[in-house]
């Protein structure tokens, strides 16, 4: 298998730094990733193989948070259900809007979406909340399924992964999967050095805390009841909900399954200078949870040498 398990534990991530290769490498050298059946429209990783086969469920809930991103969503649910009845998955789609201008349209969309497909959306008034990690942590809330699946709605996570990413949690192999770009048949698109660069800097400094070699992916699968363990403990703020869940849920079981991450065909990126200062402040907290000891003295050099290097990055 192309896919990467592991333990939760500083050890078994330590050596793996040469994953963060492929980050760097043009967009091809990877492994031969796009060779791996995961070119856009395609189901990577589970041709010929149900997805919910096995001791586990078929049932799914796929949670997508969005903000402005109307244009996406008939794409992303059409291409999702075509995916998942190939897998012979049973599952829901769960859309969850914070207010903006483009709510009208992507609620008149999922109400046409519905007339086909088990779609159902959510708007967020301010009061219940803002930003992705509460979304996501709402929309899990509300899902039908104990299974649970969290994905962009810009396409950059490709639809037909689904069924791969979910497989591993809902056959009962692991409590916790991640669609990884930093193993064998995983990638990215043609993204600019300097962001491979910040990505695999901030991506090394998380390697200890999560047992995956993607541990900023927001495409991720866990259950209900893995969530549970971390209620009252889980930080909604900032981006990185997975890597939250991974080290607050104390998830024994990871398993990184192999992605392409795309170009994003609509909507803008939801990342500012605000939310790299909030991730370094999770990873912080993070670290001061899982190693409270040594955690102080050695996130403070790791996050003030990434201040360093973004700022040197973005003022050259």
């Amino acid at each position: 298998s192309s896919s990467s398990s592991s333990s939760y534990s500083a050890s078994s991530a330590s050596p793996r730094f040469l994953l963060l290769l492929p980050l760097l490498l043009p967009r091809g050298c990877a492994g031969g990733s796009r060779a791996r059946g995961a070119s856009r429209g395609r189901d990577p990783g589970v041709d010929g193989m149900s997805a919910g086969a096995g001791t586990g469920t078929s049932e799914l809930s796929v949670i997508v948070p969005t903000y402005n991103e109307y244009e996406n969503i008939r794409e992303l649910c059409t291409r999702l259900f075509k995916a998942l009845n190939k897998a012979n998955l049973k599952a829901e789609l769960l859309v969850v809007d914070d207010e903006s201008k483009g709510t009208a349209e992507t609620i008149k969309i999922v109400d046409d979406l519905k007339k086909t497909y088990p779609i159902r959306i959510h708007v967020r008034s301010k009061s219940e909340g803002r930003g992705l990690s509460s979304a996501v942590l709402l929309g899990f809330s509300k899902a039908r399924y104990e299974t649970i699946l969290c994905m962009d709605a810009d396409l950059q996570h490709e639809p037909e992964s689904v069924p791969a990413v979910a497989h591993p949690v809902l056959t009962g192999q692991v409590e916790f999967s991640v669609g990884s770009r930093n193993v064998e048949g995983g990638g990215v698109a043609a993204w600019a050095l300097h962001r491979k660069i910040i990505s695999a800097g901030a991506t090394a400094l998380a390697w200890p805390l999560s047992g995956s070699t993607d541990p900023m992916s927001g495409f991720f699968c866990t259950t209900k009841k893995v969530l549970a363990r971390g209620e009252g403990h889980i930080n909604p703020i900032g981006f990185k909900i997975g890597l939250e869940i991974m080290v607050r849920c104390r998830c024994q079981k990871v398993k990184d399954v192999p992605i392409m991450f795309q170009d994003r065909v609509a909507g803008q990126s939801k990342l500012s200078t605000k939310q790299n200062v909030l991730y370094l402040m999770q990873l912080a907290s993070l670290y001061a949870d899982r190693h409270p000891i040594i955690s102080a003295l050695a996130v403070s050099v790791a996050v003030l040498s990434l201040l360093v290097l973004v700022k040197v990055l973005f003022n050259s």
